[in-house]
């Protein structure tokens, strides 16, 4: 029977992307190595790194088309996943060796893979999963002196008291890895195969999403001094709007500096802040999914998160504002000088408006002056040839005295001109 319905092109990926990274099924005891490295370009680069390592290994291939993949080894089981900055490798290896971090899971992985790795690494990490048995659980300070040198632990019942979860988030010298691995315990008493792989998963991501939010934090420290100076440089601004005479073209040249300026503060750190805040909200919410409680002297992981990861977050926030605020304020400051700048066209274009009155009036009078003198002008000339036209007939033999005839021409002329002009005066008027 054929396919009634048609399915949407996105149907199928949209629905695998529930299933996407399961949590791999663990059975106590394990060791864990987890790698998370971040890369500036497309994650073609990842996707060799991988099929070299499956391939050196005795992997199953990936498949190019999912960000995710588990594969079974003869030694190793590979877990990676492909992220828009970073990729994450996590291998297993069963067994807890000696019950320390002397051998671990990384241990396996080629050296020759681990030099050609592309991308930086930002995390690494250690982990060991023990069951506790029918013997009575280390105490703190038991655990901290055997398994992290005897540091301070941050540590909680997890998954309802179900498991017990140590780690001191502190670098610990590793031969492979520059700076060193952080390290976790997990003392398994009595999860499932999937809880036991979700809750080191959970782990694993707290550790990985608190190093990723903190990249912001060194970029909110030097904004920090940046916007102080701006912010000094944006005070003198305002102050020197206040001086009468100032030069308005050079405050607002200096305006437009100062909000590039900022603008490109905000363009260089809007990713990194935003990224920060998810970050931050995906680690709330995976302690969240640990379901913790609390072991007398041992700070939990929330708690120390509080702690140590909120007030860096806050600090980034407050660059965040203090970013819009600036941004707020040069806006007004621009305002201001761009209607003070308005004002003063305005009233220059008055006094040049007033000028132009002036120079109208004076326009006019000159006119009804060359008006007047028009007509004295255009009656002589007239008059004269009425002279001339009397002479004329004079010499035909018409009895006509020149002078005479002049003479009582002129205010008939005057008058006529005068009224011609009148007329073509109003004319114009009227049009």
């Amino acid at each position: 029977m054929s396919e009634i319905l048609n399915a949407h092109p996105m149907r199928q990926v949209l629905n695998d992307e529930a299933h996407a990274r399961p949590p791999a099924a663990l059975e106590a005891p394990a060791r864990l190595s987890s790698l998370t490295l971040l890369f500036e370009r497309e994650g073609i680069g990842q996707w060799e790194a991988l099929i070299r390592l499956t391939r050196s290994m005795g992997c199953p291939a990936p498949e190019m088309e999912k960000p995710y993949y588990t594969g079974v080894g003869p030694t190793l089981t590979i877990r990676w996943s492909l992220h828009t900055e970073f990729v994450r490798y996590t291998f297993i290896l069963p067994g807890a060796g000696d019950g320390s971090f002397a051998e671990t899971a990384l241990d396996r992985v080629p050296v020759e893979w681990l030099q050609a790795l592309p991308g930086s690494v930002l995390v690494a990490l250690h982990a060991l999963l023990l069951p506790a048995g029918d013997s009575p659980m280390p105490g703190t300070d038991a655990a901290s002196a055997r398994w992290f040198g005897g540091h301070d632990l941050i540590g909680a019942e997890i998954g309802d008291g179900n498991g017990v979860a140590y780690t001191d988030l502190r670098l610990h010298p590793d031969p492979r890895i520059g700076g060193g691995c952080s390290r976790f315990v997990l003392m398994d008493r009595g999860m499932g195969p999937f809880q036991k792989g979700r809750m080191l998963q959970r782990l694993f991501e707290i550790e990985t999403y608190r190093m990723l939010a903190l990249l912001a934090l060194p970029a909110a420290k030097q904004q920090m001094r940046t916007l102080d100076e701006l912010s000094l440089q944006l005070r003198a601004i305002t102050e020197s709007m206040g001086v009468p005479c100032g030069d308005d073209a050079q405050l607002l040249a200096k305006l437009t500096a100062l909000a590039t300026a900022v603008e490109n503060l905000v363009a260089q750190s809007q990713y990194r802040f935003s990224a920060a805040r998810a970050y931050y909200q995906l680690v709330e919410r995976r302690i969240g999914e640990l379901r913790e409680r609390r072991i007398a002297g041992l700070q939990p992981f929330r708690e120390f998160m509080e702690r140590r990861l909120a007030p860096a977050m806050e600090t980034c926030e407050t660059v965040v504002g203090r970013q819009d605020r600036i941004t707020a304020r040069i806006q007004r400051a621009s305002a201001l000088l761009r209607t003070r700048v308005e004002v003063q066209h305005e009233e220059q274009n008055r006094a040049l408006l007033a000028s132009m009155d002036r120079r109208a009036a004076l326009q006019l009078r000159l006119q009804e002056t060359v008006e007047g003198l028009s007509v004295a002008v255009l009656t002589y000339y007239t008059v004269g040839l009425t002279a001339y036209a009397t002479k004329a007939l004079k010499a035909i033999g018409l009895h006509l005295n020149p002078d005479i005839v002049t003479g009582a021409a002129i205010p008939v002329v005057a008058f006529a001109v005068w009224a011609g002009v009148r007329s073509v005066r109003n004319r114009l008027r009227h049009t």
